[in-house]
């Protein structure tokens, strides 16, 4: 299985959990050194592979290889993301979190679809966000970034119906979790440690959608519901 943006966080306690279930692992990050730190402390065979996806070229590249080191993959997920806080709109910040998160996103999401077609099976899991769900004033690029993952992963999930693949699409939206995009609010945060066991537990069940912790289905329920005026208020 590999883990796209596994230097930190949640990606990084992924890891840590498939590593302790005895799979293989392939790590990616734009880190290497972390990556390779962090491939001396699992106790499982590790594959890594440095890239930057906003270098879509580049980071495409890199995952083909990656799968081709490892012959066979089952799991890929996509964790890789960025986010700030910007109310200022600072087209640098806003420009970086679209390149990453959509275009990035876009490029592994094709080679690891384009992969799982040719080998007839396989699991793609996107990390995408509570946030995603509306527009958030306080983070615009982030929240619509969030929202084209949630429906991108959708459609993917239409076009594996209509091929009649053995391919399972799950989301995972998190909503606070300890981590450097977490850090402005302690309502309902978990570690990422807890987080990656939850998501573990999902993507073993081959959910479809898995809300991280699940206390977050509510609140997403209720992000759905409230009208317009409402989420200005609280965006």
């Amino acid at each position: 299985m590999i883990i796209i943006g596994a230097t930190s966080g949640i990606g990084k306690a992924l890891a840590e959990v498939y590593a302790n279930q005895g799979f293989e692992v392939g790590i990616t990050g734009r880190r290497e050194e972390i990556l390779d730190e962090l491939k001396n402390e699992l106790p499982t065979k590790v594959y890594v592979k440095a890239m930057d996806i906003r270098n879509t070229e580049l980071a495409s590249k890199g995952l083909e290889e990656l799968i081709g080191e490892m012959q066979e993959v089952d799991i890929i997920i996509l964790n890789a993301g960025v986010g700030k806080v910007n109310w200022s709109l600072d087209l640098d910040l806003e420009l970086n979190t679209l390149k990453t998160n959509v275009m990035g996103f876009t490029t592994m999401c094709n080679v690891a679809m384009q992969y799982f077609l040719s080998q007839g099976k396989g699991h793609l899991a996107g990390v995408s966000s509570i946030a995603g769900i509306r527009g958030l004033g306080g983070a615009p690029a982030y929240s619509a970034s969030k929202a084209f993952i949630i429906n991108y992963l959708e459609s993917l999930r239409a076009i594996v119906f209509r091929r009649q693949a053995k391919i399972i699409i799950t989301n995972i939206q998190p909503g606070f979790v300890d981590t450097n995009m977490g850090q402005a609010s302690e309502f309902w945060r978990i570690s990422p440690q807890a987080a990656a066991k939850q998501i573990y537990r999902a993507i073993k069940n081959k959910e479809k959608q898995v809300y991280v912790s699940s206390r977050w289905r509510f609140i997403a329920y209720l992000l759905k519901v409230l009208p317009g005026w409402m989420i200005k208020r609280i965006g």
